[in-house]
């Protein structure tokens, strides 16, 4: 499911609510978890899951075209943990 699709079922299951006020709702969701993320906050929703940020330390790689080395700078990489509700439903119990 992308965004747009996202908006348009909630939108459909809220008929009282105007399509424009739908899209600017999920739009603060998604711009409200990026923000707490880029400041190295844990963000979770219960029954969902958990959004955190790790830190990959900088390594030497490889390039896999010519398997010369590449050093790989340190970066911060977005992790999600699912919740137990989540767990649950996708294994069917």
């Amino acid at each position: 499911m992308i965004r747009s699709e996202l908006i348009q079922k909630i939108a459909d299951e809220n008929p009282h609510l105007y399509h424009r006020d739908v899209e600017n709702i999920v739009n603060t969701i998604f711009d409200e978890i990026t923000e707490a993320l880029a400041k190295g906050n844990r963000v979770e929703l219960r029954g969902f899951g958990a959004f955190s940020v790790k830190h990959r330390d900088s390594r030497t790689g490889r390039n896999p075209r010519t398997g010369d080395p590449v050093d790989v700078e340190e970066k911060s990489v977005p992790f999600f943990k699912t919740g137990k509700l989540l767990r649950d439903r996708l294994n069917g119990k």
